[in-house]
């Protein structure tokens, strides 16, 4: 047996096994296409003339029993209790919540009901297995459902967390041993395996745990005896069952490291192109401000307002750039074209443009205030209580040589048209935020139609008569006829112009040709995959996301949806997953289609393609990509696309003996969490094809991650493991994803993970590309940064925004 410590990356450890050719018929079937763990291989447990060679068990010296090498008895392999938060003076407070007061021989006592068990050991969630747990300490006793006193308990729990494992391997066998006669028949294998499953959120089909079940006993009953004792149960747990992290941290491996790099320096080389933009704008807002506040300071008009003016005028200034500069980032197809160009590309931090569309919008938010506040509440009431000679000397010609009253002012087309400017922003600006965006559930149907998306998209395009009013606000200025001073259509008109190009270009190439829909698929979850014809002249890259229309459902709004196909591919396809109101409707229509036998789909336009972030992944040689559940979207294109390349490579390396023409990283992970096992079906003949094609150049290593089952070494996902390492090796394939990738169980465990490939990986600039929830990415960027200033790898963060 050999243990390779650089390969693959996870909390757990690789063990690669050397098999002799007698036992090709099992290595012939497994995948190179990398998983955490590669299971165990497929033969007797005991040594045989067929046997390989190399063996992953051997006996143990001290007691005969069979063991994994190099593994102590002590880790975190098979635990009852949850690692975190469940230490006795825990359980106790459980009882002390739970208990009631019950007479006896003994007097009276504190005691719980029996099935209140898992509730005190931490496990109300999976009771039902807890019951199982308590069956299996008290044996054959039958009065085993009788009430727990605080001693027992204590008992139980003790024997839960023995540290030795050889006694918690014990209990799980007697879990296993349904009439605890010391043997487990392939009966009760069945009945535990339909047990855990639920418990894990598996979809484990009676006709499944049958063969998984006849799989263990295979394995383990090699005189065909129909059961299987504790020595040979204890063998196939202590081979099968993880070991825990074999990661080190990076401070106990620091003497293997160079020297760091400065924090300063990390933190600049991460956010500098940021930086420079947003400080780009502010020295552009400082300095309009100042020039109009300074100017207006010299003015008749300072005499009766003061530094109200000159602050109302200043931020007025502020107001035109902004207002003009905030169109420029939703500039799709102009950036898309821009960000292609390798020199901007390296100083503009194009995939930020939606975030530096919000900063500005704050920007606006700001200015407003600034603007409309001192008018209202300073300069007006100046203008209208102010001395009459000095109103005379000053500006009385600017209002007809009669001074207005406060609600004169108010009524004039250049406040009027300001106010209904800020009645509007204040119905999109608040509308066009996190909260209001996400469509409740317990509202009423006819009030879930205007909400959610919707009310985000219909309230966003009252910029329409906002930048209307602000033309004919900037026209009635009263303390000015000069018409070089009113400037705002200066300000405007060419991002106007642009940005009205761009949707009539949109318009235009998404309405004259509908795209036709070669396939539906509906999966699990709520899942809509479409495959689309590629309409002529279509190129994209890797990465890049469409934009889609449903007319039926809505004839203005357009969806952002990443491209699941690579470039290369003769036809488009988007997976739509239903987040949302557009999405849920969407997926009903072609649900109803498929359901009702409709030849007809509903019409789809579509509108692209557009760049994002993960085009980003060609400027790096090692490249992470991080997806949560639909988050994957982006990164399945660059895996169909590196694929693509890689076969590209093999021909032409085959015909003329030059490598690849085109670029492809050097390395690539990819690390899916999802919750639900059904989201693996999404991208199953992917899966496959990276793994086929990976095995001649080993480029992609796929990590999937199942959270809704227990971690790995926990009793209640133990047998799953146990499963999972012995199919995989007969077959090659996962019993959780059905893919030659293996699924890992619970949440990952990013630091060791980014520890690992900060090891593997010394020196080298690495990309890290994740699409998801922004709690996630916050702690990826920090991680980042960290790993880049404490060792001599540098870590990239990219998010996906659209």
């Amino acid at each position: 047996m050999e243990i390779d410590d650089e390969a693959p990356l996870s909390d757990s450890v690789t063990i690669a096994i050397s098999l002799s050719p007698s036992s090709s018929s099992y290595s012939s079937s497994s995948s190179s296409c990398s998983a955490s763990v590669v299971p165990l291989p497929f033969f007797p447990l005991q040594q045989t003339a067929e046997s390989p060679p190399f063996r992953p068990l051997r006996m143990s010296e001290s007691g005969g029993m069979l063991s994994l090498a190099g593994w102590s008895h002590d880790g975190e392999r098979l635990r009852f209790i949850d690692a975190e938060g469940n230490e006795w003076g825990n359980v106790v407070n459980r009882f002390n919540q739970l208990a009631t007061v019950k007479g006896g021989r003994n007097g009276h006592q504190e005691v719980v009901k029996w099935s209140d068990f898992g509730s005190c050991i931490g496990m109300g969630e999976t009771a039902e297995f807890g019951r199982e747990v308590l069956r299996a300490m008290r044996g054959r006793r039958r009065d085993w459902k009788r009430d727990i006193t605080k001693s027992e308990l204590h008992s139980y729990w003790c024997r839960m967390t023995d540290p030795w494992l050889d006694s918690r391997i014990l209990l799980f066998f007697d879990l296993c041993d349904r009439n605890m006669d010391g043997r487990i028949d392939e009966r009760e294998m069945k009945q535990v395996i339909s047990l855990i499953s639920p418990i894990n959120k598996l979809a484990i089909t009676n006709k499944e745990a049958e063969e998984y079940a006849a799989l263990i006993m295979e394995a383990l009953d090699l005189q065909h005896r129909g059961y299987i004792q504790a020595s040979e149960f204890e063998a196939l747990c202590k081979a099968s069952l993880p070991k825990g992290s074999s990661t080190i941290s990076y401070k106990k491996n620091h003497g293997q490291q160079q020297e760091p790099i400065a924090k300063a320096e990390i933190l600049f080389r991460s956010y500098w192109r940021r930086a420079w933009i947003i400080g780009l704008w502010l020295t552009i807002c400082f300095a309009l401000f100042t020039w109009k506040f300074i100017q207006y300071s010299h003015r008749a008009a300072f005499q009766v307002m003061g530094y109200c003016l000159s602050t109302a005028k200043g931020a007025a200034e502020t107001l035109k750039f902004n207002m003009a500069l905030i169109l420029l980032p939703v500039c799709r197809n102009t950036i898309t074209w821009l960000r292609n160009n390798p020199g901007l590309n390296s100083v503009i931090p194009f995939n930020d443009n939606i975030n530096f569309h919000k900063v500005i919008a704050g920007g606006i938010v700001i200015g407003v205030i600034l603007h409309g506040g001192t008018h209202l509440a300073c300069d007006f009431p100046r203008i209208s209580g102010s001395d009459r000679s000095v109103f005379r000397q000053t500006i009385a010609a600017n209002f007809g040589y009669q001074q207005p009253s406060y609600f004169q002012i108010l009524s004039t087309t250049e406040v009027a048209s300001g106010i209904a400017m800020v009645v509007l922003m204040m119905i999109a600006f608040p509308l066009a935020t996190k909260w209001p965006r996400r469509q409740s559930p317990s509202l009423p149907r006819s009030v879930r139609k205007v909400t959610g998306y919707n009310t985000f998209w219909y309230s966003h395009h009252l910029f329409v008569p906002v930048y209307a009013l602000l033309i004919v606000h900037s026209m009635f200025l009263f303390l000015t006829d000069n018409l070089v001073e009113k400037t705002t259509w200066m300000y405007i008109a060419i991002p106007v112009l642009l940005y009205a190009g761009e949707r009539i270009i949109r318009a235009i190439r998404s309405g004259f040709s509908e795209v036709e829909i070669l396939k539906v698929s509906l999966y699990p979850g709520k899942v809509l995959s479409l495959k689309l014809q590629k309409p002529k002249g279509f190129r994209h890259k890797s990465g890049m996301y469409i934009f889609i229309q449903c007319p039926q459902i809505s004839p203005f709004e357009w969806h952002p949806f990443s491209l699941t196909c690579g470039p290369e591919d003769d036809y488009l396809s988007v997976h739509i997953k239903t987040l949302g109101d557009w999405s849920c409707q969407l997926y009903s229509l072609f649900q109803e289609a498929i359901l009702t036998g409709l030849k007809q789909y509903p019409k789809i336009y579509i509108d692209g393609p557009y760049g994002a972030s993960s085009q980003d992944h060609i400027k790096y040689d090692i490249v992470v990509m991080v997806g949560l559940g639909i988050g994957i979207t982006p990164f399945i294109s660059i895996l169909k696309d590196i694929a693509t390349r890689l076969k590209k490579s093999s021909i032409n390396h085959a015909a003329c003996g030059e490598g690849s023409l085109e670029k492809i990283p050097l390395k690539a992970y990819l690390y899916w969490v999802t919750r639900e096992q059904s989201s693996f079906n999404w991208f199953t003949d992917v899966m496959k094809e990276i793994a086929d094609t990976n095995q001649k150049q080993a480029v992609v290593e796929v990590f999937n991650f199942l959270t809704s089952v227990y971690q790995e070494g926990d009793a209640r996902s133990a047998l799953i493991t146990i499963i999972q390492s012995l199919y995989q090796a007969k077959y090659g394939i996962d019993i959780v994803s059905r893919t030659p990738v293996r699924t890992q169980f619970g949440r990952p465990n990013w630091f060791n993970i980014f520890s690992k490939l900060a090891r593997r990986h010394r020196g080298a600039r690495i990309g890290v590309f994740y699409c998801g929830p922004m709690t996630l990415a916050r702690e990826l960027e920090k991680l980042c940064t960290k790993f880049s200033t404490k060792t001599n790898t540098i870590f990239v963060f990219h998010k996906e925004n659209y």
